[in-house]
Parts: structure tokens; C-alpha cells; sequence
């Protein structure tokens, strides 16, 4: 009696199945499925028996079921290292919001940083045979690229470069030139760069960017690096930048607004430095806690909605044509003047 109870009880939980709609409706299994296939041939009179026997039951087409069979899923995975951080965690809400607008299904793999979540962080990707694989900057590992093209999928990468990979990057290096401009039009010769030992590429590029400029004016900069980009970093950095009797810079470009939150607030509470007075600070990404009063950020505005609807873009183009080769774009980013660095003459409106 048991026994019977508990598989009536696992049958109330089962989806409604297209034969069971097929019944209702007094139509083949075959019909309904092509009534729920795009540009299928099945009557408008069928059709509508169709749809209201499924609306009276509740079904919902398996679109997994019907990816697998085809060899072909609406999935695409977005692998990401610490998607909760700063600028990704934005990027990643208008990746999700894009593609599901698309008509894809998004599935977020955070990769970790044991070998261990690696693994499964991969096993799960590949094992579900997503559609096409988008890669965040950060630290996923090059196993993600190798196995993404093993597996044939479309791969594009945000922030980062990798070989026949379509890309949509950020001019870093641009910005990290405009940085050392904006302090340099305020007299500023000693500048600080506060990064990450991680070293990602943008971290890479800004710096060179900034420095690079900095240099070709005769300026000096100082470097302060956390061991990764996030705000415990920013303040690693500040500990090495203003330690006392250190020849302090008198502005600092800081890899991203998570870096220059943890700065600030070490400059305020270790130091008697007032921002902006006695030092100027400009951040990276223009995340909305850059604008709250507590920091009020200079930053350079990275839009997380251009960048994911460029990345669906491509998506779709590298479907449409397979063999083209790989697009390489670059956005420009914009300098938003706030009240954490003091805004030279030239660029006041």
C-alpha cells in the first residue's frame, strides 16, 4: 500500500507530456510537436485545438529534451571567476538578461580556484553541450579555451585575447593614457597605479597604458599591488604606497572602483591626507557604489549593457557564418568626473 502511495505521489509531480496533450486535443504526437516548432507546416484549425489543450494543461515544451536529440542545446555558458566581484557581477546580470532575451538559456559556471571546482566547473559545461561558450575576464583557465574548441563551439572571450577567438574588449590601454592626462593637467609629476599580483590582462594593460603616458611627460609612478583586484587588495596597495616616510604619489589610478574603495578608506583612516586636496584618486568601471557619497568616484564608465549586447552580436554572427574569421572589437570608455580627484581646467565643461 506503501509502495503504491508513494509512486501515485511521484506521478502527481511528473510534467504534462505532449502525447497527453496530443489526447486532449484529439491530434497526433507528431502534430503537436510541430505545432510548437517554428515555421512547421500544421494548420491554423489544429493548431489552435493544439494550443488550448496545452494552455488547459499546463505543458511546456522540453527544450533540453529537444536540444539533446538535435545534438544542439539553447544553453550558453558564461565561465566566470568570481562572478559576485565588482564589474562582472553587473556584466554577468546583462549577459543573463541578453541572452534570454535572445531566446537562449544562460548557465553562469564559476570556476573557483581549486583544481578540484576546475574540474567541475568544466564537466558541467561541456557535459550539457552548450551552444557557444562566453569567457569574462579574470582568471578562467586556457582549458576552458582548448576544450571549447575540441568540442566545436562558437567561443567568444570579454576582456581578454585568445587565438581565433571572437573578443570584445575594453580600449584599456586608452584609458590608462587618458588617466595620466587627467592628472597631468593638474601639475601632478609623482602618480601612484594601485593593481593586483593577479595580473589579468586588463590590469596589465591599464598599467602600461598609464605609465607608458606618464613617462613620455617625465612623471614618475609609484606602484602599490594587493594580491588580488577586489577592495582587501585596493588596501594592500594603499599600505604600500603611503607607508609612512614612502615618497607618497599625489594621485592614484587604480585598476577598478573595488581597488580605490579599499584605498580610500585606508588613506582616511592611516594617513591626515584630505581627497581630493592633497591627493586625487580615479577608479575603473563606474559600478553604482562609485557614485555614493562615501566615495564619490572619478572613474572611467565601462557599459555592461553595450559590452553583452556586442558579445550577442557576435554570437550570432559566428553562428550565421562559422568560418570567418575571428572579430576582434574594442570599446571606448568614459571618464565620469565625480568628487575624489580634483578636475584640472581644460576638463571642466
Amino acid at each position: 500500500m506503501k509502495s503504491k502511495d508513494k509512486r501515485a505521489s511521484n506521478d502527481d509531480k511528473q510534467y504534462v507530456s505532449a502525447l497527453q496533450v496530443a489526447k486532449h486535443a484529439g491530434v497526433s504526437r507528431s502534430a503537436v510537436s510541430r505545432a510548437f516548432t517554428p515555421g512547421a507546416s500544421v494548420s491554423a484549425k489544429k493548431r489552435e485545438k493544439i494550443m488550448e489543450a496545452a494552455e488547459a494543461l499546463g505543458y511546456q515544451v522540453n527544450d533540453l529534451a529537444r536540444g539533446l536529440l538535435a545534438r544542439k542545446s539553447r544553453l550558453v555558458g558564461l565561465v566566470v571567476t568570481n562572478p559576485e566581484l565588482g564589474y562582472r557581477s553587473h556584466l554577468v546580470a546583462a549577459l543573463t538578461k541578453a541572452l534570454i532575451h535572445r531566446g537562449s538559456v544562460p548557465i553562469v559556471i564559476n570556476t573557483g580556484r581549486t583544481e578540484e571546482e576546475l574540474v567541475a566547473a568544466q564537466k558541467t559545461l561541456f557535459g550539457y553541450r552548450a551552444e557557444a561558450t562566453i569567457i569574462l575576464s579574470g582568471s578562467p583557465p586556457s582549458s576552458f579555451v582548448d576544450l571549447a574548441r575540441r568540442n566545436g563551439q562558437p567561443l567568444i572571450v570579454l576582456g581578454r585575447s585568445e587565438t581565433g577567438a571572437d573578443e570584445v574588449n575594453i580600449d584599456n590601454e586608452g584609458a590608462g593614457r587618458e588617466a595620466a592626462r587627467f592628472f597631468l593637467a593638474d601639475g601632478i609629476k609623482k602618480m601612484g597605479f594601485a593593481g593586483a599580483l593577479s595580473g589579468t590582462p586588463t590590469t596589465i594593460e591599464r598599467e602600461y597604458g598609464f605609465r607608458r603616458e606618464a613617462e613620455l611627460h617625465n612623471a614618475t609612478v609609484l606602484t602599490g599591488n594587493g594580491r588580488n583586484s577586489d577592495y582587501a587588495g585596493g588596501q594592500e596597495a594603499a599600505q604600500q604606497l603611503f607607508t609612512v616616510g614612502n615618497n607618497r604619489p599625489d594621485a592614484v589610478f587604480c585598476v577598478n572602483d573595488l581597488v580605490a574603495f579599499g584605498l580610500i578608506d585606508y588613506v582616511r583612516k592611516h594617513t591626515q591626507l584630505s581627497i581630493p586636496a592633497d591627493l586625487s584618486i580615479v577608479g575603473f568601471d563606474d559600478i553604482p557604489e562609485a557614485s555614493w557619497g562615501a566615495y564619490n568616484l572619478t572613474t572611467f564608465q565601462q557599459d555592461a549593457n553595450t559590452m553583452a549586447a556586442r558579445a550577442v552580436a557576435l554570437l550570432d554572427r559566428r553562428e550565421a557564418e562559422p568560418d570567418r574569421p575571428a572579430a576582434h572589437e574594442r570599446l571606448n570608455t568614459r571618464l565620469i568626473l565625480r568628487g575624489s580627484a580634483r578636475i584640472p581646467g581644460s576638463y571642466r565643461s
